[in-house]
């Protein structure tokens, strides 16, 4: 029983040292073999690889895959013209060679990451202090970028390699900081309100001009058609005229009659109306005329 114990236990001591000298390599990272503090051999291939148990060798992972590094309550920048911007950027960063980066700048990802952004916003304020507002936020930010990748490769190159490589630099935003955008949004506000009021005085007084050219073309319109009118009715009472003195004329004294008739038709139309004639009028003499020849025809 005893021997039993010892076999099972000296086949799991053995089973855990075995485990302890084997170790994968994903294909996203570097394998990086210490042996008593120092790099023994850094693996770049995936796959199942040895190494003498602990303490005697160990083993750390460092990612191999492109990595991203933005920016982080940024602190505003001066430009040239002494304007308060803040610029949001990110970084596209990779490790080349964990030896280098290791010894000058940490054993993780997130030490390269804390140095590279003071790398990073150094180059930044360098170049931004260079350039206009306008020059930021037009076409040749492009040109801004491509300076401060330039800086940044520099430093991580120089004499002391940090064993990565820049990809890429891009600008994300650039704007005023708050107090200042308040007050530019102010006065984009009060030039707004200017040019609308100055759109609708423009409007107002254009209404009014087709408003007054409308009110002179209806006058005229209304004096042309009343002078038209006009000229129609006279030419209308001409020819009315022509008409009653050519039927008066074949008969006078008819014509005076019927007139005479007519002015008193027109004097009285009513029933409580009383004509007061003279016995010597015409028209007197007409009724009595009229009278006595209705008189002898009755008998």
């Amino acid at each position: 029983m005893n021997r039993l114990g010892f076999i099972v236990s000296s086949v799991l001591v053995a089973l855990a040292l075995l485990s302890s000298t084997l170790f994968v390599v994903d294909q996203r990272q570097f394998g990086v073999v210490y042996a008593l503090g120092q790099i023994k051999e850094v693996i770049t291939e995936p796959g199942l690889n040895f190494k003498l148990p602990p303490p005697f060798q160990n083993v750390s992972y460092i990612d191999k895959r492109l990595l991203t590094l933005s920016s982080l309550d940024p602190e505003p920048m001066l430009t040239l013209e002494k304007q308060r911007v803040v610029v949001d950027w990110y970084v596209r960063w990779r490790i080349t060679n964990p030896s280098e980066y290791i010894r000058n700048v940490g054993l993780d990802e997130n030490a390269g990451a804390v140095q590279l952004n003071r790398v990073v916003r150094n180059a930044f304020q360098e170049n931004v202090n260079k350039r206009t507002v306008r020059d930021l936020i037009s076409t040749r930010r492009e040109a801004l970028m491509n300076d401060v990748q330039r800086e940044m490769l520099a430093v991580v190159k120089g004499t002391k390699p940090w064993g990565i490589d820049i990809i890429d630099v891009r600008v994300t935003r650039v704007d005023y900081v708050e107090a200042i955008t308040e007050s530019v949004y102010r006065r984009m506000e009060a030039e707004r309100k200017r040019v609308a009021n100055e759109l609708r005085s423009t409007g107002f007084a254009e209404g009014e001009k087709i408003r007054a050219d409308a009110d002179r073309q209806r006058e005229v319109i209304v004096a042309n058609a009343y002078r038209d009118a006009q000229k129609i009715k006279g030419e209308g009472d001409a020819r009315a005229a022509s008409a009653y003195a050519e039927a008066f004329g074949r008969d006078p004294q008819f014509a005076q009659f019927y007139r005479s008739l007519d002015a008193y038709k027109q004097s009285f139309n009513k029933k409580s109306d009383v004509m007061v004639l003279d016995p010597s009028s015409d028209f007197f003499r007409a009724m009595q005329s009229s009278g006595g020849a209705a008189a002898a025809g009755r008998r």
